[in-house]
């Protein structure tokens, strides 16, 4: 059913590996290598043009054809435009969730299968499906579920908690079986040698590291306001703009004894509210609401039935799973976790999982702050 396969390759060792893969598989394999950002432009940094070089070799070594594409207009409208408004609105977005649901997963895929007259896509994501990593276990007339892979530590369903259906389900996921160690040996023994020490990328890749702050102010506006401490109400600094600034995240201010961190932050009156110590209470909460959920398979029956989920909860990635119960609100959903977490924080996406299936998510609107 399943034959000719396009697979995102982003120059890196892990959709390198997933090519490779396809291609021992006997899958009639097409290279896609996507370009999100316009790196002409003098404010960002995108390493574009040497992962295209490195994603050419890949190619080149395992016979298979590369197409480039461009989803620059795309990126800039669903994802890129979406950022600085959360940003603007004192939240902190998370532009991966957003790039794989409306880009790799959403323009990737109908690209593919409209122009390329592909049967399916792959990606080299550590994630696994109930259809299996190649599709073998596909069913026409069932809806597919998202997985955990075997790699726990590399685990990327969190960034796929938004995604589709629709795509989802002619999805294969090539590394859900194999550690990362695994993936590295197998590009060094096929002769993968550029990509196969090569170091993951994070974060924006057109932004580059440790310059946040320095490429946001040319989209957003800077605004002088205060840091007040809520301890004792009084100003312990000044700031130049909320959107360069995150829950939980380290302040400068060397004139005080104990290092602040940020608490909240005011829109209204433009002032960012911290506390002093990484531990104190008012960073650690264990209740959140969202927004309207997205269901990758479908909503659980227990909140079908009105009754509550239990399930696991994370908010970023890289952190353990946390025991919690969810209920519907009227706009959402409201999560109470077994513990509390340091720096929940509005804009992050909450994501489900239970059983090692990850059943989807919703993003954070507020948090119940503990101030005592």
């Amino acid at each position: 059913m399943f034959k000719k396969i396009a697979v995102g390759l982003s120059g890196g060792v892990d959709s390198a590996v997933a090519a490779y893969l396809l291609k021992k598989s006997a899958f009639q394999v097409e290279g896609v290598f996507m370009r999100n950002w316009d790196s002409t432009y003098e404010g960002g940094v995108c390493s574009d043009e040497k992962d295209y070089e490195d994603a050419s070799f890949v190619c080149r070594k395992l016979d298979i054809p590369l197409h480039r594409v461009h989803f620059i207009k795309q990126y800039w409208n669903d994802v890129f435009t979406v950022l600085i408004h959360e940003y603007e609105a004192g939240l902190t977005p998370n532009p991966d969730i957003l790039c794989n649901r409306f880009i790799k997963f959403d323009s990737f895929f109908e690209h593919c299968r409209n122009n390329l007259e592909v049967d399916a896509i792959a990606t080299g994501h550590y994630a696994n499906t109930s259809f299996g990593p190649y599709l073998e276990h596909y069913k026409e007339t069932e809806k597919v579920k998202l997985l955990q892979p075997t790699d726990k530590h590399k685990d990327q369903t969190f960034f796929l908690s938004q995604v589709k259906q629709f795509s989802l389900r002619k999805c294969m996921f090539p590394l859900a079986y194999l550690l990362k160690t695994e993936v590295r040996e197998i590009a060094r023994k096929e002769g993968l040698i550029n990509v196969a020490n090569k170091k993951d990328s994070t974060g924006i890749c057109f932004i580059g590291k440790n310059k946040f702050k320095f490429f946001i102010d040319e989209f957003i506006t800077e605004k002088q306001g205060d840091f007040i401490d809520i301890d004792t109400g009084q100003k312990v600094g000044n700031h130049t703009g909320i959107h360069k600034w995150t829950v939980g995240q380290r302040c400068c201010l060397n004139s005080y004894k104990d290092a602040y961190f940020v608490f909240k932050k005011d829109l209204e009156s433009n002032n960012i509210y911290v506390v002093p110590g990484t531990k104190h209470t008012a960073l650690w909460n264990n209740i959140c609401f969202t927004d309207t959920p997205h269901w990758i398979s479908k909503q659980p029956c227990e909140l079908r039935s009105n009754s509550v989920l239990h399930c696991h909860f994370r908010f970023q990635h890289t952190k353990p799973l946390v025991p919690c119960r969810v209920v519907k609100n009227h706009d959402g959903l409201t999560i109470l976790l077994n513990n509390k977490l340091r720096a929940l924080t509005e804009g992050q996406f909450a994501v489900l999982y239970k059983d090692e299936e990850c059943l989807g998510g919703a993003k954070i609107k507020s948090v119940f702050k503990n101030l005592i």
